[in-house]
């Protein structure tokens, strides 16, 4: 299970947002080996007037985006690198520039998450593997 959020600066098109949905998405599934009905994305758009962006090392461009994924833990360092090169990789591919995009990975212990009725997600069989 993963909740994932993007983050962006207001102005893409529904057709660029549904693209940055289906990028991250393909990364997890590939990545992760997270089910392909599993993870929650969203992305969220912010008024540029709301968003201070990094000018240091480097500036980034409009098309800075960011992308937090909350997820079990239990994932190794490799599965998570996978997972940082499978975003950039699609992300680029969408036009955005390799050094305008940041990844955040948050682990969360399974007994932290309500899931299926509010059972503790470490009470619940999954139906897939976390520890890849």
């Amino acid at each position: 299970m993963a909740l994932v959020r993007i983050d962006v600066l207001k102005g893409r098109s529904p057709e660029e947002k549904r693209e940055l949905l289906d990028a991250v998405h393909e990364s997890l599934i590939v990545a992760l080996q997270v089910p392909r009905g599993d993870p929650t994305l969203r992305v969220l758009e912010h008024d540029p007037a709301n968003v201070l962006l990094p000018t240091a090392p480097h500036a980034v461009s409009d098309r800075y985006t960011l992308v937090e994924v909350t997820m079990f833990s239990g994932r190794t360092f490799e599965a998570k690198r996978a997972l940082y090169q499978e975003i950039v990789r699609r992300l680029r591919d969408l036009g955005i520039p390799s050094a305008d995009i940041t990844i955040v990975v948050l682990d969360s212990p399974k007994e932290n998450w309500g899931v299926h009725g509010g059972r503790p997600a470490s009470e619940v069989e999954l139906g897939f593997a976390v520890d890849v």
